[in-house]
């Protein structure tokens, strides 16, 4: 798409030569930087200052090996991220301020930095010949974050360029010299990085690829002086990120889910902001659909506050960043995707916090506050959404409002981006609240990368809201998909179904099993089960993940109690019907307590409710009715 309308040539007489591009305000420039309302500055230098007594600890070999030796890959993030986060805070504070306070600390921050022997994490020393263990320094590889290093190094130079000069000399030259030889040079010379797309009969590319693109071009664009190879680094990100575009799906759904469209869109629309800035215009592709519609992938899936459909590994409870949200919207003419912006600076309290994330990101927040803060925001919440090529729906009893029931649904296959074997999985909430729900995962270790993913909980069918035959599980595969998939919605109702028999090995003797879930809007939710055995099963059950206490109200009828979560929030209340004389219940409850995310967002344990039919006729229907209370 890219590289079609923007060849060469074209690139070539467009691009403006590195002393002419002029992104941002450099600190030496005051008078963009002292505009920042008052609280916002106040913030930043709050957390200047708390990084002015910040010790750059080191980071030991011992730490390095803790991935390869345990799996556990918090301990080594965590402390490399305290790193990039102080140095980061430092840039931003002196931006701020202007008064040099934070150079001495921040000249600290980059040489730790540039002694540090690799900036990514061990979790992805897969990309080495070595493999896992410690890095070998004689063959540079580009990750996430050793590209988001060198970003973060390269706009620290751009923005106080003379102020480095001033404590040494040699410092701009030692960025310049690491990041040649960590990322410039790998990114021209290799092209076997599977994120970047060129390897043929691989998968296709996720959220990598325009994550590293954007870190990839800022790295280029500021610190490459050869004008020849600068335009040779920025020609070859668009030949990348075509390899992300062209395949993707054309209704804009993300595969990854919500939680990773702030690295998958988002990362797209910083690369097309830099892009349309270096070439004054003449690379720009705002107009084209698809970049459209994955801008609005975030709002068509978004529940209400702080809550979003949530499948694969993405969590449930997502904090998109209100700038980029909003400055997308403006870009591609999406009303609802700039007010869904606005509503999340107000809704975050950016006004009075500042932004987080990158260095680069911050950036662009802090000088487009003013359009941000004095628009108005909303929350779209749209009555139905319906992705039909990763076979995703939602829909809502009352277009615009929280109140009354929400559902989502996914078909798709078992082979997707950070996959969970869920084909036909669904979540409920009530009133903007969750009540069936879909867990998500605790934070990555070696197993989530391994052969044995599917042995942890949180990926299995069986601790989703779906079936389990005679103890079989959905197994992994893109051959494991959901077939005869269909959706439909008016003002009175939303109804969508698929068979989700494929999903299912042989061993489950599965002919059928279609799910069809039809909300009528104002009134209820019909989950109907219709399944056909090719031999007879012992038993069939139906699991039913939920945050809220479970009261048995009657035969047939099962009571699910708003519940404290936690900051403050809690579950939504709903009431579910079902057969008493083909289903028996039971619930198990799963500690969430010995975990590090999932009781961030659940609090402290889990229900799984099991309906279970023993004996089973070979063919039957089954349906739960689901209302709000």
């Amino acid at each position: 798409m890219l590289t079609e309308r923007y060849p060469l040539e074209t690139l070539k007489k467009s691009l403006l030569p590195r002393e002419r591009w002029r992104p941002y305000p450099t600190a030496s420039d005051r008078a963009p930087y002292e505009a920042l309302p008052a609280s916002v500055r106040q913030a930043y230098l709050a957390r200047g200052e708390e990084a002015l007594r910040f010790p750059w600890p080191i980071l030991p070999a011992t730490l390095f090996l803790d991935y390869a030796r345990t799996g556990n890959r918090t301990r080594f993030q965590d402390a490399r991220n305290a790193r990039r986060d102080a140095l980061r805070d430092l840039v931003l504070a002196e931006c701020v301020e202007g008064k040099a306070r934070f150079v001495d600390q921040i000249a600290n921050g980059l040489w730790a930095t540039c002694e540090e022997t690799y900036w990514g994490v061990p979790a992805h020393l897969r990309l080495q010949k070595a493999g896992p263990g410690l890095p070998d320094v004689s063959e540079p590889t580009v990750d996430l974050f050793a590209a988001e290093t060198s970003a973060l190094l390269a706009w620290t130079c751009y923005l106080l360029t003379p102020h480095l000069d001033a404590v040494s000399p040699l410092i701009r030259p030692r960025l310049h010299r690491e990041i040649d030889r960590r990322i410039l040079a790998p990114l021209l010379e290799r092209e076997d990085f599977s994120w970047m797309g060129f390897l043929k009969g691989a998968r296709r590319v996720n959220n990598w690829n325009p994550w590293i693109n954007s870190n990839w071009l800022i790295s280029f664009l500021v610190m490459e002086q050869d004008e020849e190879r600068r335009l040779s680094g920025v020609a070859k990100s668009l030949r990348c990120l075509d390899n992300f575009l062209d395949p993707y799906p054309r209704d804009g759904g993300c595969d990854e889910g919500p939680g990773y469209w702030g690295r998958a869109a988002a990362s797209l629309f910083e690369c097309l902001e830099l892009l349309e800035s270096a070439t004054h215009g003449a690379v720009r592709l705002y107009d084209d659909p698809l970049v459209r519609n994955m801008g609005g992938f975030i709002y068509r899936v978004h529940i209400h506050n702080d809550y979003f459909v949530n499948f694969a590994d993405a969590s449930p409870v997502v904090t998109p960043s209100p700038s980029l949200v909003f400055r997308y919207g403006r870009r591609v003419g999406d009303d609802r995707l700039s007010a869904f912006g606005a509503w999340a600076a107000a809704h975050q309290g950016i006004a009075q916090r500042g932004f987080s994330d990158s260095l680069a990101r911050q950036l662009a927040g802090l000088f487009s506050l003013p359009d941000l803060l004095s628009a108005k925001g909303s929350q779209p919440l749209p009555g139905d959404a319906y992705f039909p090529e990763i076979q995703v729906m939602t829909a809502r009893s009352k277009e615009g409002s929280p109140e009354g029931l929400f559902v989502a649904a996914k078909g798709g296959h078992n082979n997707e981006s950070h996959n969970h074997n869920d084909v036909g999985n669904c979540v409920v909430y009530a009133d903007g609240r969750p009540v069936l729900i879909d867990t998500g995962v605790e934070p990555y270790t070696a197993q989530n990368s391994g052969p044995r993913r599917y042995e942890i909980w949180t990926m299995q069918s069986a601790y989703h809201n779906l079936p389990t035959v005679n103890g079989v599980m959905q197994q992994a595969g893109a051959e494991r998909a959901a077939k005869e998939v269909a959706y439909a919605a008016d003002k009175a109702t939303a109804r969508f179904s698929l068979d989700l028999a494929d999903a299912y090995p042989p061993e489950a003797h599965l002919a059928s099993w279609v799910r069809t879930l039809t909300l009528s809007r104002g009134r209820d939710l019909l989950v109907t089960e219709a399944y056909r055995l090719s031999q007879p099963a012992k038993e069939i059950t139906l699991s039913l993940m939920t945050p809220c206490e479970v009261v048995q109200e009657g035969p047939g009828a099962l009571l699910l109690k708003e519940t404290p979560l936690v900051d403050g929030r809690a579950s939504g209340a709903a009431r579910i019907h079902y057969d008493a004389a083909r289903l028996k219940v039971s619930t198990e409850t799963i500690s969430l307590e010995a975990g590090e995310r999932l009781k961030n967002v659940w609090g402290k344990r889990l229900l799984r409710i099991t309906l279970r039919a023993e004996n089973p006729p070979l063919q039957d229907t089954w349906t739960l009715r689901i209302e709000s209370v």
